[in-house]
Order: C-alpha cells, then structure tokens, then sequence
C-alpha cells in the first residue's frame, strides 16, 4: 500500500497548478483560480515565522490569498499558522486501495467510459457542480489522464477525472448529476478508473475526499478504500 508522503506527490501531479515555485522551506503553488489544491503553500521542512511572512508575500505576489495545506508531520506549522488566526478549512481523508479491488466484476455495457479530451456533455455536468474552466485548465495540465463519463438509465450519469503518476492513479473532481445519485454510478465510474488505470501500469487507485462529505466517504470505504492519511488547509476569514 503506498504512503501518505507518497500520495501527496501524486496529487500534485495529477492536479497539477500552473506553476510551482520553490521558496525556501516552501512550495508555492499558483492556482490562476483552481481551487485550494493548486492555490496553497506546504512546507518542505521546519519554518518560523520570517519563512511564513515570505511564503505570504510570495503568494501575494502570485495575486493570491494567504493559503496553507497542513500535512500529516506539519504539526509545529499548524500551531504557528493557530496562533496567527489562521483558521482550518476543509479537512480532506486520502484513500487507497489495489486496483483489483475494483476490477473484480465486468461492467455493464454502455454504463462508463474512459474519454479524453472530455465532451462538451462532460463539461456541462463539471460547470453543474462549480467545475469550470480554470479547473479543467488543471486537468489539461497533468500527463497521463482520461476522463470518465457514465451513462444510467439511458441518460448521462456523471463525471470524473482521473491521473497517473508514479504507479498510482488519483481520482478527482467525481460529478453525479442530482437525479442519477444513489443508484451506483459513482461506484461504477471508480471502476472504469480502476480499469484504465490498470491498462495503463498503475498498481493504486486514490481518491482523495473532504472529510465532512459523510456519503461519499462512507461509498469509498465501502468500495474497498483504506484511509491512507489526511490535510487540511489553513487561511485568514475575510472579516465582514
């Protein structure tokens, strides 16, 4: 089973920023608008407080907003950014499993497909759920990908997007449309990703979720997903 520390670097290049720039004790990501996992710095090793004004100004200088991902080892950081007024945000549980695990069972036919570049029915379902185009920018980004669609009930189902690195394939940015919920499309999407990613030398499947998503951390874990470890994310709330 592969490591946190591990994992981490998976996500960043299967959800690659625009650019990363290596400053001191730092790694600061510039996200041009998407999301949190682009946009954030982490720390590479001990920093105090002059490192963490650097790393501020040296997000600022990127046009963004003060933002730390906090990561399994970074608890010194973590009181420091506290005793600041930097406040946690979404508290995220990575996960695991053998790509076996989910290639057990044929799937259906004309249920999920593995497509890259995504059709524009895709991207519709992505915009539905707040996905647009800085985040597909992200997914364009990253080397070895595909996109999967599902079809239930003869209609789309839902969407995801799915990247290899380093023997490991990370699932993101997983789209059910509201009325296809519930009935196992999501499950059949990290399938036809377990699939691909097996055709394509990967040994892992991950995902990565935010912990207060009860269902969908509750489907992964019985999908198969080990929890593997967790971040979270640290920032200024904007005052009123």
């Amino acid at each position: 089973m592969t490591t946190v520390q591990h994992l981490y670097e998976v996500c960043d290049a299967t959800w690659p920023p625009a650019r990363f720039v290596t400053q001191g004790p730092w790694t600061l990501r510039e996200g041009q608008g998407g999301g949190k996992r682009v946009s954030a710095a982490s720390a590479t090793g001990p920093v105090t407080d002059a490192d963490i004004d650097a790393a501020i100004a040296g997000l600022a200088a990127m046009d963004q907003k003060p933002l730390f991902q906090i990561r399994e080892g970074d608890d010194a950081l973590d009181e420091m950014l506290a005793a600041r007024g930097f406040m946690v945000i979404d508290p995220v549980v990575l996960y695991a499993t053998p790509v076996e695990t989910l290639t057990d069972i044929p799937i259906p036919k004309v249920t999920a497909f593995a497509i890259w570049e995504p059709l524009a029915i895709m991207e519709e379902i992505w915009a539905k759920g707040g996905i647009g185009p800085a985040r597909l920018a992200v997914m364009a980004r990253a080397k070895l990908k595909t996109a999967i669609l599902s079809r239930w009930n003869e209609k789309p189902g839902g969407v995801a997007f799915a990247a290899i690195h380093d023997g490991v394939c990370m699932v993101h940015a997983v789209e059910v449309l509201p009325h296809q919920r519930r009935q196992g499309v999501a499950d059949w999407m990290m399938r036809k990703a377990a699939l691909w990613a097996q055709e394509n030398g990967a040994h892992s499947l991950s995902v990565l979720c935010v912990a207060t998503n009860t269902a969908a951390n509750a489907l992964y874990r019985k999908s198969g997903f080990t929890e593997i470890g967790r971040y979270h994310y640290r920032h200024l709330e904007e005052k009123p």
